[in-house]
């Protein structure tokens, strides 16, 4: 059972950080069905700059420094991708999901165009020492029982992220114009809220958060492998967040239930129950998407979907 919970928290950590990035995005008025390509970009200019730093002796000393340095890189690069959905979407004020589609299909043929180019392959292995991006947990026997004897970094980050994020979004006076501005544009306007401004945060940290996942991600999941895929957890995030409600609450709780479902195929063999059973893994593979439609169909009727999501904002609108 403690084994389980492990592999769940692992899995479940890139789909916290980025359903939350979603949730941003549209707390702000924004549809963001670009977090799987946000995590692709990210994911690969995380593991670009790893392999630099390794085969540079960077931060040879301090694996764990070198890891967040690299997953800040990751968001960053993420933020700026994001920007060509800001600008399509608040900008030019163009259809939202056909923007985020476009660069969900542009980020798997930038990856691999550049991958082609500098490695000769469509995918980037991290360096062979990529086990030492773990750091072990303090002897505090709650951890130890959660976490086991070490854990990547990356889930004590997004954990954090997670919680300093979901109380400033809702107890600031930054994050309540945000929020304003997906529920009433027009009125958080007519006090001096800048929309187009809040809308542009909005976006950024999606995408800023999409990005960690996305190494988080390959740092974890996908055993350091970087391609033009991540195995759908974009769209799985965005499921959650629908699922969450738009709240952090919500989506803490989608992504553990997610995390389950999502390490159940990988560990089915470890676990005796499931070995008895003897189903092939791919029925297991398959287990969280189902789940993702039967939920979303129970619930559609009880949505908190921001009043003013997906609508361009128009100064002349009332």
């Amino acid at each position: 059972m403690v084994f389980l919970l492990q592999k769940t928290l692992v899995y479940a950590a890139p789909l916290l950080i980025v359903a939350l990035a979603g949730m941003f995005a549209e707390r702000s008025g924004v549809i963001n069905l670009a977090l799987e390509g946000e995590m692709i970009f990210g994911a690969f200019c995380g593991a670009i700059l790893a392999r630099f730093f390794v085969n540079a002796g960077v931060f040879s000393n301090s694996i764990q420094v070198m890891f967040i340095v690299v997953l800040l890189f990751s968001g960053i690069c993420s933020a700026i991708f994001s920007l060509l959905l800001s600008l399509s979407a608040v900008t030019l004020k163009a259809d939202q999901t056909i923007g985020g589609t476009a660069l969900n299909m542009l980020a798997p043929a930038i990856v691999n165009a550049f991958a082609l180019s500098l490695f000769n392959s469509e995918k980037i292995q991290m360096p062979a020492n990529f086990e030492g991006y773990v750091i072990k947990n303090p002897d505090l026997p709650a951890l130890v029982q959660i976490f086991g004897d070490k854990a990547y970094i990356s889930t004590y980050i997004i954990v954090i992220l997670f919680i300093v994020l979901s109380v400033w979004i809702y107890k600031t006076r930054i994050g309540m114009r945000l929020r304003s501005c997906g529920e009433h544009p027009q009125a958080a306007a007519s006090v001096g809220i800048n929309v187009f401004k809040m809308r542009y945060l909005g976006t950024t940290i999606s995408g800023f958060l999409a990005g960690i996942g996305g190494y988080a991600y390959i740092a974890t999941v996908a055993n350091g492998t970087a391609e033009s895929s991540v195995g759908g957890m974009g769209f799985l995030a965005l499921a959650i967040m629908i699922f969450g409600n738009w709240k952090p609450l919500g989506i803490a709780l989608g992504a553990l239930l997610f995390g389950l479902l999502k390490c159940i195929g990988p560990v089915s063999s470890s676990i005796d129950f499931l070995q008895k059973l003897g189903l092939p893994m791919f029925f297991y593979n398959i287990i969280p998407y189902v789940v993702v439609l039967v939920v979303l169909a129970l619930t559609a009727k009880k949505s908190g979907v921001p009043k003013a999501e997906g609508v361009p904002y128009d100064k002349g609108m009332r």
